[in-house]
């Protein structure tokens, strides 16, 4: 499990390594075809700065050789904000006093018929507070069977799940899950997510294994920038975890995201540190330099302009037309949101924009009869 194989890996070592990375480190990484960490470090490092346009332009190139001018197109769906965890910086945590939603079956499949009628979306990512009492793997495996009658491509992001969980909803129709560890600091981890089922660093850091272990086609992954004042050792620790991912479930598909930290309807939690755009591209690049082949989402947190710049440069698949509160696109559509949307533009004039920066939007990119391990 890979929270054994991070104890190798520590903190302050890996922070000061990535401090210490020189001119020659970052010349040396972006002549090599294939990355080891060490060079991804250099990449992420202050002394890579000075390379940013050399790097966009590895970036381009690895991303057209792999993924051609594609841009795959998701929405995600909330359908409950119920949840039992306390994470300091969430809008959804339960001291929270708001409304708590959870949709019926009915109420998911119209807005499901509400999502079809803004654009031929066939990738739906379906989101969950964490309330495994109240909006379980029942409730989730009664919602992909609604889902398929409507989305060829079904992803979550919900709670971490037990492998036969995951093996369970993979046999309604499940296609991927997104889940991301937050912080991989252990010690600080506790800090952010004080009590609930999140708490549990290792349960959370190995659910990566146990979706690896039930043969779930696309994992995705991420780090919240601003929980940890040194973002890049979180990235960085992220970098070691796609790798061990890959060599043990090398079948999986994998994404990564960058997400950054939005105003959320939460009082009292400041982000530690705030990543700049130009970093933001710069950790982007890294990452594409590092792992051709992975995929690298930029959700509608991020605003127009940059959402814009970085999809011809490494993004490969992003979301449009976000609601980040329950039922938002049909039956609640004023509920309090989880975090605030930066890019409010809707499905037809992003494709409309992509279409005019040489980018092709992909609305379907996924078919059960594709998977020929299943």
């Amino acid at each position: 499990m890979f929270s054994e194989e991070l104890k190798k890996y520590d903190w302050d070592e890996t922070t000061a390594k990535i401090a210490s990375k020189t001119d020659s480190d970052v010349r040396r990484a972006l002549s090599k075809e294939h990355c080891d960490v060490e060079d991804f470090m250099a990449l992420l490092s202050p002394a890579a700065k000075p390379y940013l346009e050399t790097m966009a332009r590895l970036s381009r190139k690895y991303t057209q050789e792999r993924f051609g001018k594609t841009m795959s197109m998701f929405i995600p769906l909330y359908i409950t904000n119920s949840c039992s965890n306390s994470c300091v910086y969430c809008g959804f945590h339960v001291q929270n006093k708001m409304a708590r939603t959870i949709l019926t079956p009915e109420q998911i499949e119209d807005e499901y018929k509400a999502i079809k009628k803004l654009a031929p979306f066939e990738n739906i990512l379906l989101v969950t507070g964490e309330n495994p009492a109240k909006a379980g793997v029942p409730y989730l495996a009664k919602a992909i069977d609604i889902a398929k009658k409507y989305f060829s491509n079904i992803k979550i992001e919900v709670m971490p799940l037990a492998a036969e969980e995951y093996r369970e909803l993979c046999d309604h129709g499940l296609n991927g899950v997104i889940c991301f560890q937050e912080t991989y600091h252990r010690e600080n981890y506790n800090i952010y997510h004080p009590r609930g089922q999140k708490a549990n660093f290792e349960w959370r850091c190995n659910g990566f294994d146990r979706m690896g272990q039930a043969g779930v086609h696309s994992i995705g992954m991420g780090v919240l920038i601003g929980l940890e004042k040194e973002w890049r050792t979180d990235v960085t620790m992220m970098a070691y975890h796609l790798r061990y991912l890959q060599k043990h479930y090398w079948r999986t598909k994998y994404s990564v995201n960058f997400p950054r930290m939005r105003p959320a309807c939460n009082e009292g939690f400041q982000p530690n540190c705030f990543m700049t755009d130009r970093e933001l591209a710069q950790a982007t690049f890294a990452m594409r330099i590092f792992d051709h082949d992975v995929d690298i989402s930029y959700s509608t947190r991020e605003p127009q302009v940059i959402r814009d710049n970085m999809a011809t440069l490494g993004v490969t698949t992003m979301s449009a037309e976000s609601k980040t509160n329950p039922g938002g696109y049909y039956t609640y559509p004023q509920a309090l949101e989880q975090f605030s949307v930066s890019d409010e533009r809707t499905a037809a004039e992003i494709t409309a924009r992509l279409r005019e920066i040489g980018r092709e939007p992909v609305f379907k990119d996924w078919d059960a009869s594709f998977d020929l391990f299943r």
